[in-house]
């Protein structure tokens, strides 16, 4: 017996694939204008310290780690698509609601509620693509919606970036409101996708199964451990860059834009060598191998004074990072869906995504401290953590193969 609470909807013109990139598109756009000069916004504007904001910044990512899987199987239950489209316009209502942010505790309240309807659409768009793409097509597209992504990044930041440079609350209000219209466009975008029907739950089945999952945990946590890329390129190596280095400081947005053109060409390339989840945990091996190795460039570059020296190592170790990200990104992507039961990749998705909330929650401060603070030992640390990481995915996602054959 099946059920869908979803509106049928008329077939769209365009694949589901292409329409899933344009909303992906539409809204990374306004991200990336909202997180170029949110922060600012919050401390010159409002009126918060910086402590203030990254306290409430983790705190809702914290609540945003936990809300992905209900709200995930909240779209197993009663349509992905439908669900995806109202979490898209909670999206934008939260993004709204920072607009009469005046104290810290408003603060805290609309990013924890900005950080749950983040990750639980991302978890609905996840199932949702699980249900339209064929198996062997999903990672491929999962692909072209992280470069169509990275673009949509690339572009709302240049728009952020004349927000800043106005550095006026009108200016900046303006990107908020921005911000919250992208997400009105990427939910009429997701329902014009087809609607998907839903199975009824099995008598007797736990309602979150993801949680008694033991195997499908320690993939999640090994892959969380690996994201700690982003923060990587994100906070660490401009902090490296600016205070370690003899880099010019106009390095920090080169090695921006190097990463972002190189995953917008290449990363679908990347993805569509997938063959199968024993190819994708080997990509995921190789990636922890790249990403040491980009550690220990990072780490060389503070050695002597020359600029351009700096600058050619740090664009050597910014190139291996990002082909390491792409085979992480590639590699995991195809393990997170080939292992969740087909009915449930809904709160599986949003288990599986907790890693991103996890590394935008602690990593800031853990690679702050263990890179910043410790220097050449802290990038060999972690270094070796992606290697380790990325090792053990391989005995992980077998683990999770046989208890799935025997469950």
């Amino acid at each position: 017996m099946t059920v869908t609470l979803d509106r049928p909807a008329k077939a769209p013109k365009t694949a589901p694939g292409r329409l899933l990139a344009a909303a992906q598109l539409a809204g990374s756009l306004g991200d990336g204008a909202f997180l170029t000069c949110s922060v600012l916004f919050f401390t010159r504007i409002v009126g918060l310290t910086p402590a203030q904001v990254g306290l409430g910044l983790t705190l809702g990512w914290a609540v945003g780690s936990v809300a992905g899987v209900p709200l995930g199987h909240l779209a197993d239950r009663h349509g992905a698509r439908g669900s995806a489209v109202l979490l898209a316009l909670a999206t934008s209502v939260s993004i709204l609601a920072f607009l009469v942010v005046r104290s810290p505790l408003l603060f805290v309240l609309a990013a924890c509620l900005y950080a749950g309807c983040q990750t639980g659409l991302a978890a609905a768009r996840q199932a949702l693509l699980a249900a339209l793409a064929d198996p062997e097509h999903r990672t491929r597209i999962r692909a072209q919606l992280q470069s169509a992504g990275n673009a949509g990044l690339a572009i709302g930041a240049g728009l952020g970036g004349l927000a800043l440079s106005a550095d006026t609350a009108p200016a900046y209000l303006t990107v908020f409101v921005l911000d919250a219209v992208t997400f009105l466009v990427t939910a009429a975008m997701l329902f014009a996708l087809p609607s998907v029907i839903t199975s009824a739950p099995r008598e007797g089945e736990p309602k979150l199964a993801v949680l008694r999952d033991r195997p499908y945990a320690v993939v999640t946590l090994l892959n969380a451990i690996l994201l700690l890329r982003m923060p990587l390129l994100s906070v660490a190596i401009p902090l490296w860059v600016v205070e370690r280095t003899a880099a010019p400081g106009w390095t920090v947005s080169a090695l921006f834009v190097l990463n972002t053109v190189v995953v917008v060409l290449f990363q679908v390339r990347v993805a569509g060598r997938l063959a199968s989840i024993g190819s994708a945990a080997r990509m995921v091996r190789r990636s922890g191998v790249l990403l040491f190795a980009s550690c220990v460039a990072f780490a060389l570059s503070a050695s002597g004074t020359s600029p351009w020296v700096a600058f050619a190592v740090l664009v050597v170790g910014a190139l291996v990072q990002v082909f390491g990200e792409m085979l992480q990104s590639a590699g995991t992507w195809e393990i997170g869906f080939a292992l969740a039961p087909a009915d449930k990749q809904g709160q599986y998705q949003g288990f599986f995504g907790t890693g991103t909330s996890v590394a935008r929650a602690i990593g800031p401060v853990l690679l702050s401290t263990v890179v910043i603070g410790w220097g050449l030992p802290g990038w060999l640390l972690m270094g070796a953590i992606f290697l380790a990481a990325g090792w053990a995915m391989g005995p992980a996602v077998r683990w999770a193969k046989t208890s799935a054959a025997a469950r």
